[in-house]
């Protein structure tokens, strides 16, 4: 349930980032104009809001749905704050980047969180679907 609802505070951020961000786009030179760096980086930042609250709205989903008995707790919890804290960074390290051109290297803690998550959630289900093969 962690998961569930902070994907959709996640998701919420996206729109408040983008109502602020939206403040001014209607200025051609806004954040340096269309193709800056400083403003692609914006747009990421807000659009990762709602694509790593779309993630961690799934693991709360599959939560649901997975028979949590037979799952390793240690690896479901690993997973689980692996989406959150990749969800965390993502746009964190977008903002940053976006001030700050040389920080771009940042990008690899979200992107290992978020890998990690994803590698362990793979495991986790394909356990899920090979216990429900019946041999």
């Amino acid at each position: 349930m962690l998961n569930l609802a902070f994907g959709w505070i996640w998701i919420t951020a996206g729109f408040l980032s983008g109502a602020l961000l939206g403040m001014g786009f209607h200025k051609e030179q806004f954040m340096g104009g269309y193709v800056s760096w400083k403003r692609r980086l914006a747009r990421l930042g807000h659009i990762a809001f709602f694509g790593t609250g779309f993630l961690n709205v799934l693991v709360g989903l599959s939560e649901m749905m997975l028979d949590n008995s037979q799952i390793n707790t240690w690896i479901w919890n690993t997973m689980s704050w692996s989406f959150i804290v990749g969800a965390i960074a993502m746009p964190v390290c977008c903002f940053i980047a976006a001030r700050w051109m040389k920080a771009k290297s940042i990008f690899v803690f979200p992107v290992i969180a978020l890998s990690a998550g994803g590698v362990l959630m793979s495991l986790i289900v394909g356990v899920a679907f090979l216990r429900e093969i019946p041999l």
